[in-house]
């Protein structure tokens, strides 16, 4: 069974006449990630954001918000949230796996982002299981598609451990063209200084760890963020040594007033 997250998306897994319900969650989280607030530095007030109507500057409810396709400058097709729902494909609900790839064939610059499937029902875990296992015998990824976020986007179904990991792919036409970009570049280096950097990479070689995509920004900025809490809670706390020399201040001052006190009474008694 899934774990107790609330998923992303929830539908079928299909495989010919193989079907089983699933559910999609997120496989990465910005959780932990330092985010910041806009703020009025003058007031420390958090600055907020909202629509407003570019012609008279009013804002504007989200019950009057649609979506408007631009047909030509400042005309606009506007779609309804009933309008977007009658395109609805079948992809909204299941992911048919349509045809398969090696393994190795897919290029690593179309992975975009990626989710945890897993089995949505008991009854399903067992087609669910047969899918996945087929998969990792043959070595080889689904391809499929599947409705996230109003978009029809292609996915790639890879076999790993207990469950299955689905990636969305860049559209092909979002992947420039590498050739473009390395035609110019040097294809014979220097094979003496070739071999120098081999025994140096041999060297460095490591198992992968996540360890090694830590962010040193992120944790400078909690560093900083926990130095400033620090600095606003001392800054609240009363200076017990400016206490204590209010204290000593009144003691002398009451200690200068009684020897004057006595003073004039010893001079008015010798009078």
């Amino acid at each position: 069974m899934m774990a107790s997250r609330r998923p992303y998306w929830s539908g079928y897994l299909k495989l010919s006449l193989v079907t089983c319900p699933v559910a999609m969650t997120s496989a990465t989280s910005e959780a932990e990630k330092v985010r910041f607030h806009t703020l009025n530095k003058q007031t420390g007030n958090r600055v907020v954001s909202r629509y407003v109507d570019s012609v008279t500057g009013k804002p504007v409810k989200e019950s009057d918000e649609a979506k408007g396709y631009e047909r030509a400058e400042d005309d606009y097709v506007i779609l309804t949230d009933k309008d977007l729902e009658s395109v609805e494909l079948e992809t909204v609900r299941t992911i048919d796996i349509e045809k398969f790839v090696l393994r190795e064939s897919i290029e690593w610059i179309y992975l975009e982002t990626p989710f945890y499937l897993t089995p949505n029902d008991k009854i399903g875990d067992e087609a669910f299981a047969v899918i996945r296992d087929a998969m990792k015998a043959e070595n080889v990824l689904g391809i499929s598609r599947v409705v996230l976020g109003r978009r029809e986007r292609a996915v790639v179904l890879e076999p790993r451990g207990k469950g299955i990991v689905v990636w969305t792919l860049r559209f092909g036409d979002e992947v420039r063209p590498e050739k473009d970009y390395f035609k110019d570049i040097d294809e014979t280096p220097d094979a003496d200084a070739k071999t120098e950097i081999e025994r140096l990479i041999e060297k460095r070689t490591r198992r992968w760890s996540a360890d090694m995509v830590s962010d040193p920004i992120q944790e400078s900025l909690l560093k900083l963020i926990a130095k400033k809490k620090r600095a606003l809670k001392s800054s609240k706390k009363p200076s017990r040594s400016h206490g204590e020399g209010k204290g000593s201040n009144v003691v002398d001052i009451m200690e200068a007033l009684k020897r004057s006190v006595s003073k004039e009474l010893k001079s008015r008694k010798s009078a």
